[in-house]
């Protein structure tokens, strides 16, 4: 029985695409020469708890230096009770943030490896607000 062309040349194709090379680097494949491997990022790390069974945790990240080159780690925010999880948007941190009363917590915005500004930040919504000095 002979099959069609079109189905010939399927299984040709499908035989090449199984057997061809992904790309993918083997196991035992050293980085190439120079190349800069960065740290994993933190586990998510939580931080304070709060009344009402809320708990703060310090997430996902972003990469930044100071200004002299000095790397660090700026993590966001997230709020999370029960099985809801609510991230504070565009804060981004160094340190943990701390308990203002039942209903807020203060945060400290990084920018650059450093504190740049305190915010309080409303445990229901996740909203910042800015702290003025």
């Amino acid at each position: 029985m002979r099959f069609p062309i079109v189905w010939r040349r399927l299984g040709w194709v499908a035989l090449l695409v199984g057997c061809g090379a992904r790309g993918d680097p083997g196991a035992d494949t050293p980085p190439a020469a120079g190349a800069v491997i960065s740290p994993p990022e933190p586990p998510d790390t939580m931080v304070l708890a709060a009344p009402g069974g809320i708990t703060v945790w310090l997430t996902e990240g972003r990469r930044a230096s100071d200004p002299a080159g000095a790397p660090c780690f700026e993590r966001s925010i997230e709020i999370r009770r029960d099985t809801t999880h609510l991230k504070v948007p565009l804060l981004y941190t160094l340190a943990a943030p701390s308990l203002l009363d039942d209903s807020t917590l203060k945060a400290e915005l990084a920018r650059n490896c450093r504190p740049a500004a305190a915010y309080r930040v409303s445990l229901r919504t996740g909203a910042p607000t800015r702290i003025k000095p």
